[in-house]
């Protein structure tokens, strides 16, 4: 049951961090608007791309710095009750401070599940409208860097099947220099080769250029010859060279079927999937780290006032933003295993969190 007080420190938490979310978006587009007219303006962007570019950048702009908001909005009116004596009067009512810390609790826990639920099936779609613009638009060669590495592709696509292309064009859907491997038992049962092959949208199906197939026999090999066959696979476009951001793009549930099937193919990009997948648990949990540091911090009057506690505020934010992208980084291109990397700066801030909690209750 909440009490009076209760709901009063509830609402202030939650209102208090809409309004910064309110009030930094518009700074943030400002900010991106200013950086990138003159790219819009030179590629001739329609007005109505540049809104839903927007729109999904100010969802991608706020989960990636909804921490910074959180911290800073629970250091502000954390300060402002300290200041105006309030938290004084509330525990000398007889209020131990874990009693007093229970609305922000419940405030991080509504935070924490609306941000849990974006990431889910929100963000997802943001992403991919922001950095689907992002790299046609304001990016030079941005379509070949969205693709990644589209050369000498070499990927398992089942328990049986292997494919390589030379290289792969995404705008014709053309891929070259193809062959597909199928094996039985370990063994090879047949082998297709291709000059060149092409994707056909309207039928479902690939055009394979100059064909030839071997299936190996107990003593002869049979071959087969076509200039041109239309086959159907079970792989697709993306099999052959996903866009770099794909993991970003997909629901929890593809997501987890997406790094599924690329560990049956032995993907080297598993790391950078797996730190995508982690952090849609380990950013919802940050919001109750950061709102007890916040609270420890600020639930005491200090030299300086608020501007003191705002300082210290700030810093322990962005450290923990910075430490939360080293990391993530680091389990991309290094061994570190990326479960440990995505919950180390929440580890280290959490012990952070109860050292600052037992001196404030003191």
């Amino acid at each position: 049951m909440l009490t009076i007080i209760d709901k009063y420190i509830l609402k202030r938490y939650l209102a208090t961090f809409s309004v910064m979310l309110l009030l930094f978006a518009p700074i943030g587009i400002i900010i991106d608007i200013s950086e990138k007219i003159n790219k819009m303006l030179a590629n001739q962007v329609p007005f109505l791309k540049i809104a839903i570019y927007y729109y999904h950048f100010t969802i991608y702009f706020m989960n990636n710095l909804f921490p910074i908001f959180l911290f800073i909005s629970v250091i502000w009116f954390t300060s402002k009750l300290a200041n105006d004596t309030e938290i004084i009067a509330i525990l000398s009512s007889g209020i131990s401070f874990t009693r007093f810390m229970r609305p922000y609790i419940i405030g991080a826990s509504i935070v924490s599940i609306i941000v849990l639920l974006m990431g889910f099936w929100v963000i997802p779609v943001s992403s991919e409208g922001y950095n689907n613009f992002r790299y046609t638009y304001l990016r030079n060669d941005g379509k070949q860097l969205m693709q990644g590495d589209n050369t000498d592709v070499y990927r398992q696509i089942n328990d049986h099947d292997f494919i390589y292309v030379n290289s792969f064009n995404n705008d014709s859907k053309m891929a070259y220099n193809f062959s597909l491997e199928r094996f039985k038992k370990e063994k090879l049962e047949y082998k297709i080769t291709a000059s060149r092959i092409q994707w056909n949208p309207k039928e479902k199906n690939y055009t394979l250029f100059d064909y030839t197939k071997r299936t190996v026999g107990p003593q002869n090999d049979v071959i087969e010859k076509a200039p041109e066959k239309k086959m159907k696979f079970s792989f697709d476009l993306q099999d052959l060279a996903p866009v770099v951001y794909i993991a970003e793009t997909l629901s929890l549930g593809d997501l987890n079927a997406f790094i599924d099937k690329e560990k049956k193919r032995g993907s080297s990009n598993i790391s950078v999937y797996l730190v995508v997948l982690y952090k849609k648990y380990s950013v919802p949990v940050s919001a109750f780290i950061l709102t007890i540091i916040a609270v420890s911090v600020s639930s005491m009057k200090r030299r300086g006032g608020m501007g003191m506690n705002l300082a210290i505020g700030i810093a322990v934010a962005f450290s923990f933003v910075f430490f939360d992208k080293i990391f993530g980084v680091l389990a991309e291109k290094s061994s570190i295993p990326p479960l440990v990397a995505v919950w180390l700066p929440n580890i280290v801030f959490g012990i952070l969190a109860v050292y600052l909690l037992r001196n404030a209750k003191r």
